[in-house]
């Protein structure tokens, strides 16, 4: 099981990070011992003092699939649901000011929670435009929906699929809208898809 990630996948996230916006995805990926799931709490790590929580909508490879045109892709998933890709932004920015690899902060353990699964069928039907939110001790801190991607699932689908072979199980995570911010011990994060309450994250 690969988890594929996405970053700068809105427009207003890459400007409040003060990045350009890319012409094609940009990808890297988390090991399966990155997931967080069932509601569990997220320890924050000892090695970083800026970790900042990303909301994202994740889709969920239903078959295996290799260089996918986009008008099929909609074809290789099944279900849909809510995750935080967990970023510790002080070593990210040592690494890219050094032009290192960034895995460290991104791809450390439990850093990708996952919610409840809502299959795709019902979710078109009753939340067409995949409208998500998340709430910080009951505040609203990020929202937003799959129109305002860059690159809609199956065109990621699409892209990814040239370089990778796509296998049932896979995880694709879509990138995350403007909001992102430090997180803290006793902080509580919800996730909504439309009204329906996907996960919660307490950080301990």
């Amino acid at each position: 099981m690969k988890i594929i990630c996405v970053g700068r996948n809105y427009a207003e996230h890459a400007a409040e990070l003060g990045n350009a916006v890319p012409e094609n995805p940009i990808l890297f990926m988390k090991p399966a011992t990155a997931l967080l799931k069932d509601n569990r709490p997220f320890y924050h790590p000892e090695f970083s003092q800026d970790i900042h929580h990303e909301i994202e909508l994740v889709f969920r490879i239903s078959k295996n699939g290799k260089s996918i045109a986009p008008q099929f892709a909609h074809k290789y998933y099944d279900a849909v649901t809510l995750g935080i890709d967990f970023t510790a932004r002080d070593l990210q920015q040592n690494c890219k000011t050094k032009g290192l690899p960034w895995e460290i902060a991104k791809a450390f353990d439990n850093s990708a929670v996952l919610g409840e699964w809502v299959d795709i069928a019902k979710a078109k039907a009753e939340n067409p435009n995949f409208g998500f939110q998340m709430t910080k001790n009951q505040q609203v801190v990020q929202q937003g929906d799959a129109s305002q991607m860059i690159h809609s699932i199956d065109n990621l689908i699409a892209y990814i699929s040239q370089f990778f072979t796509l296998q049932t199980g896979d995880l694709i995570y879509t990138g995350t809208p403007k909001g992102v911010s430090k997180i803290s011990i006793g902080d509580n994060y919800e996730g909504f898809f439309a009204n329906q309450k996907l996960f919660s994250c307490e950080i301990k």
